[in-house]
């Protein structure tokens, strides 16, 4: 049977969690579960997040996965609701929703007394610069001020653009506006820390973060890894060498011929391709590990295989090749392709076997 397998370190997630507690003691932790617990799987993960006082999703059909699983969390949908049937199943399902735009609101005020009655917080979008969603100054005062007149509980809302960034200006404007808002709405409950945020500006956790990448053990900072953090992996993306190969100088691998050797080498080609969410596209030099060490990826994926080089390795069929984990990191198979650990997390296909550890 091909051995391509996605490991889950479920003591890895726990301790990132715990990090987020350790780093925001009073506000209580929005796990960020969405994109199928960013690729890592919802079902295998959730139990090892249990302790968080919520989750934070996109849509419907992933809160509602949530609820299957047995979990009662309180859930938010950090895009809100997408039509007015919604509505109503979102509060049967004791799931609170953000608010950013009209619509939204009169979706809502159509459900409010029922709404209420489930003791569900609204979160309403402040957009202070990302210009994605959200409600600008003043309007989102007004808003939020109504709201509050009708009777509903409301959380200040907003997410930052370069929070990864240092002396970004814009990190600067938004947090002025929100807390211009926070200020001219109190009381107000307050959310605005992504993973970055919650290691940058601890002043501005408030009541609510929200971690998203820091729980699955990804940096969210370019220039910060993993284990500047404190932070431990929770994938480890595995495949196994299927054959052994010596190539004389001259000779090329994979399609294209793009990689030729400049002496006698030996390959090992990985049961493992873009076919399984393995990234083609290398403007950079690609490394696997093979017993915590590292070594270089020749030749072009292709969708179902890798070469590596295997010189002075021994290694035999059936050899595990971790391809990122906690030796080869997922974050620099990023940036050797020319994206974020982000992405390459979420965009496993389901072909590899998962299994936690």
């Amino acid at each position: 049977m091909r051995q391509a397998t996605v490991y889950i370190d479920s003591e890895a997630l726990q301790y990132n969690l715990n990090r987020v507690k350790q780093l925001a003691p009073t506000a209580k932790i929005v796990s960020m579960v969405k994109a199928n617990a960013y690729g890592h799987g919802v079902k295998d993960c959730l139990a090892a997040l249990a302790d968080s006082d919520a989750f934070g999703v996109a849509c419907l059909e992933e809160a509602l996965e949530i609820r299957n699983l047995g979990f009662q969390q309180p859930i938010t949908l950090i895009e809100g609701i997408f039509s007015a049937d919604e509505m109503q199943i979102v509060i049967d399902q004791r799931i609170e929703i953000v608010v950013h735009h009209q619509q939204q609101l009169n979706w809502l005020r159509a459900h409010k007394d029922a709404y209420i009655a489930k003791d569900l917080k609204v979160w309403v979008k402040l957009n202070s610069g990302m210009n994605r969603l959200g409600f600008k100054v003043p309007e989102i005062i007004e808003v939020i001020h109504q709201l509050k007149a009708e009777g509903l509980t409301c959380v200040l809302a907003m997410h930052f653009a370069n929070a990864d960034a240092d002396n970004h200006p814009l990190n600067e404007q938004q947090k002025n506006q929100f807390l211009q808002v926070k200020e001219a709405c109190a009381p107000v409950l307050a959310s605005c820390c992504n993973s970055a945020a919650i290691f940058k500006w601890p002043e501005l956790n408030f009541d609510f973060v929200r971690p998203g990448i820091m729980l699955y053990g990804a940096s969210p900072f370019a220039d910060k890894t993993v284990h500047d953090l404190d932070l431990k992996p929770v994938m480890t993306f595995s495949a196994e060498v299927i054959a052994l190969n010596t190539i004389q100088a001259g000779e090329s691998v994979g399609y294209g011929s793009t990689f030729v050797a400049d002496q006698a080498m030996k390959l090992a080609i990985v049961s493992i391709g873009y076919g399984d969410g393995y990234p083609r596209a290398f403007p950079k030099q690609n490394y696997v590990a093979i017993n915590g060490q590292q070594t270089r990826v020749i030749g072009r994926v292709a969708m179902d295989m890798i070469a590596i080089d295997a010189t002075g390795l021994n290694l035999t069929l059936g050899t595990e090749v971790e391809l990122w984990g906690k030796n080869r990191l997922v974050d620099d198979v990023a940036e050797a392709n020319g994206t974020i650990g982000y992405e390459l997390l979420c965009r496993l296909s389901a072909r590899p076997a998962r299994k936690l550890k």
